[in-house]
């Protein structure tokens, strides 16, 4: 992937979750829009992935997926670059290289995933983009509370804890984006 002002999003596969979900993801592809931000996704027609599939091909903005082979049936088709990888580690590598910034919206377990592990690359220096959690309505305020959790028992430093910025509006993760320098 080129180097140029790129967004991954992390968010849900699943089509049963509360419509605001969406709604916040479809207005987080417009802030990214609007910010100049080519955007990463797992590439899928599932759940809020293909909201944001669609709303990334509704408004022109750059889309590139990342899907495992084994997941070959959920790719979103008109995509502006797919990689095809073989397994889920690869994939979340990949789909974090060369981005400036890290969104976690509110989703399952897989999100789950690539959010701890992102921020524990940045706690390590391995991820130097920023990362912003996306916690409407108090979604993400358990890992919050766990991160405040860690820091009081001195399993992690504030300055570590700190490395992911938690927004409660898509308007507020919209300013933090248009801080972001490439």
């Amino acid at each position: 992937m080129d180097k140029e002002k790129r967004a991954v999003v992390f968010c849900s596969a699943s089509s049963s979750i509360d419509p605001k979900y969406n709604q916040a993801a479809r207005e987080v592809v417009r802030a990214a829009c609007l910010h100049g931000y080519t955007l990463v996704s797992g590439g899928a027609v599932k759940g809020t992935m293909g909201v944001i599939a669609e709303e990334a091909h509704r408004l022109g903005v750059p889309h590139w997926g990342v899907l495992p082979r084994f997941m070959e049936e959920f790719v979103y088709d008109r995509l502006t670059n797919l990689e095809w990888v073989e397994t889920m580690a690869v994939r979340k590598e990949r789909m974090r290289e060369g981005t400036c910034v890290a969104i976690a919206l509110p989703g399952g377990i897989g999100t789950m995933d690539e959010l701890v592990e992102t921020h524990v690359l940045a706690k390590l220096g391995q991820y130097s983009g920023k990362i912003l959690v996306l916690d409407l309505d108090g979604f993400y305020r358990p890992y919050r509370e766990l991160l405040d959790h860690y820091v009081a028992t001195g399993m992690m430093t504030p300055e570590d804890a700190a490395l992911v910025t938690f927004v409660t509006t898509t308007e507020e993760l919209s300013r933090e984006l248009s801080k972001i320098e490439v």
